[in-house]
């Protein structure tokens, strides 16, 4: 996610789809014997890095330094200068984690040593691809592999081959430097391989798929520190559970390669209402997508802006020419009746039209990147948090009710804050592909919600409580209206039946593959796939 910002909302600052962290949280705490060869495979491309029987206990400094030696990318330790900036996260309410230590890949070989010496020293191997984990699974107490440096994106006929750690705003650009485009979403500075692992929705989702939906191989790091390329035909079942099955579950991935489809015609509009036609905005809305062509894409905000006050806001990005979404919006217009206080349509590029999603028309590439010293980068970090469902069919009007008097509640309970409720329009290719066909199950939904709220540095324990009450009681006044799941890449910690809500009847195939790639759950975390029983 990208937190809302003050009182500028748009989707970078408020939706932010597909954000999250390969990486997750806990202790390695069963890496004592070699794992199995219950997943061994001629598609193996490296094995020279291999996993200790013993635990050698706590590295000691000449250990450090002799894995230092060994990479070709950088590793930081707690004691170094730049320790404090490297293990920031995009989420500053996970600034206070301490890992062990942040080391900075260079190539696969570096992430093949790093998750073999995590082993050997019981530390919990933690990746990092954008560090967007709403959770914080891609911080913790471990060893940080940042997979950053692997960022590479090269086009091939109807292929990209995509690093790891590339972030979304420079895919997007090298794509369109060669005329192509994969699907994905719009916080420009989420990782393509936590975004992908866990679906991946965004704005041409309808038209072009999930994220997931057109990966078609991928290279990826194992507990056992077995580098292993993955297909539909190439280790399969890992494969399949790589497409949905969550971040950091399987291991680390250094490499992903997407079917890439040709650029079409693209055109974007915003309609904006006052408050008092928000429920009459969002009815409309859920009816008129229900039955809009795959090519549109579309949401609906229902926001709290702070001292802007509320918002209610309908955006869309259209794959083809602009007459017919003038038309398409035309429609929805007059089923709304109310007179928008905005109301913009027109046509744009395929790179201004992402840079415009990620918020971030007025700037250049190079500033469209979290601030850092020494970058160029501009955007700030957030703190924030969300939960997610899904509405299977329009809300009624008990459901619009409760939608808007939740929003309205967050104006009144904390008026200097940003959150509010956007929903995203699913259908199309998402869910034209079978529950089963990848792990991402979420196949018949109308739209998704995404409930929010973000707070700037420094807010009081007191401010985050309160989001967080405002969060569990939307989520319980929406519950009798949605359909029971929830979005596994907007990762809750305070869902209780999460197993079933991310992957439904996909959970015991994902249980399977846990089993066959990390039998001894090094990848282990507060809310990763468990092991069979």
């Amino acid at each position: 996610m990208c937190g809302v910002e003050g009182s500028r909302f748009n989707r970078r600052t408020f939706v932010g789809l597909g954000a999250l962290g390969a990486g997750a949280l806990a202790a390695c705490g069963r890496t004592t014997a070699t794992r199995s060869a219950t997943a061994t495979s001629s598609s193996t491309t490296s094995s020279t890095a291999t996993t200790s029987t013993q635990v050698a206990g706590p590295p000691t400094a000449a250990q450090w330094a002799a894995l230092r030696q060994s990479l070709s990318g950088q590793l930081v330790l707690p004691e170094q200068a730049a320790y404090a900036q490297s293990k920031l996260v995009y989420d500053l309410r996970f600034e206070d984690a301490a890992p062990a230590a942040i080391a900075y890949a260079a190539s696969a070989g570096d992430v093949q040593r790093l998750v073999a010496f995590a082993r050997e020293h019981a530390l919990a191997p933690i990746p990092r691809s954008g560090g967007h984990s709403y959770a914080g699974y891609s911080t913790g107490s471990g060893l940080v592999i940042d997979v950053g440096s692997l960022n590479t994106v090269a086009v091939a006929g109807s292929s990209a081959t995509v690093g790891a750690g590339t972030r979304l705003v420079d895919l997007y650009s090298a794509l369109a430097g060669a005329g192509v485009l994969v699907p994905g979403g719009s916080c420009p500075t989420v990782g393509i391989a936590g975004l992908t692992l866990g679906g991946g929705v965004g704005v041409l989702g309808r038209r072009y798929g999930l994220t997931a939906d057109v990966l078609e191989s991928l290279e990826i790091v194992t507990a056992d520190a077995r580098l292993l390329s993955a297909d539909a035909t190439a280790e399969p079942d890992l494969y399949w559970g790589c497409r949905g099955g969550g971040g950091r579950n399987f291991g680390v991935v250094t490499s992903l390669r997407y079917a890439a489809a040709p650029i079409p015609p693209l055109a974007l509009f915003t309609l904006e209402y006052p408050w008092a036609a928000a429920s009459e905005l969002l009815g409309a809305w859920a009816q008129w997508i229900a039955g809009a062509p795959d090519e549109l894409w579309s949401n609906c905000l229902l926001l709290s802006a702070g001292t802007s006050g509320l918002i209610a806001r309908a955006t869309g990005v259209y794959a083809g020419e602009l007459a017919a979404l003038t038309d398409l919006v035309g429609r929805l217009r007059a089923d709304v009746g109310a007179t928008p206080t905005t109301d913009f349509i027109g046509a744009d590029s395929y790179l201004n039209a992402m840079f415009a999603e990620a918020g971030c028309a007025e700037l250049t590439l190079a500033q469209c990147h979290l601030s850092a010293p020494g970058s160029a980068g501009t955007l700030a970090r957030s703190a924030f948090a969300a939960k997610s469902a899904y509405f299977a069919a329009a809300p009624g009007p008990a459901a619009l009710a409760a939608i808007t008097a939740a929003v309205a509640s967050f104006q009144s309970e904390l008026p200097g804050l940003g959150g509010g409720l956007a929903f995203d329009a699913y259908g199309g290719a998402i869910n034209a592909v079978a529950p089963d066909a990848t792990a991402f199950v979420h196949r018949d939904a109308l739209c998704q919600l995404q409930m929010s709220g973000t707070w700037g540095a420094g807010a009081s324990s007191a401010t985050t409580a309160a989001v967080a009450d405002w969060l569990a009681e939307t989520a319980a006044a929406l519950a009798p209206h949605t359909n029971g799941e929830a979005y596994q890449n907007y990762i809750d910690p305070t869902l209780a039946d999460w197993q079933d809500a991310y992957y439904g009847a996909n959970l015991p195939r994902l249980q399977t593959v846990k089993a066959a790639y990390d039998p001894d759950d090094v990848f282990s975390f507060a809310q990763s796939i468990p092991l069979p029983a």
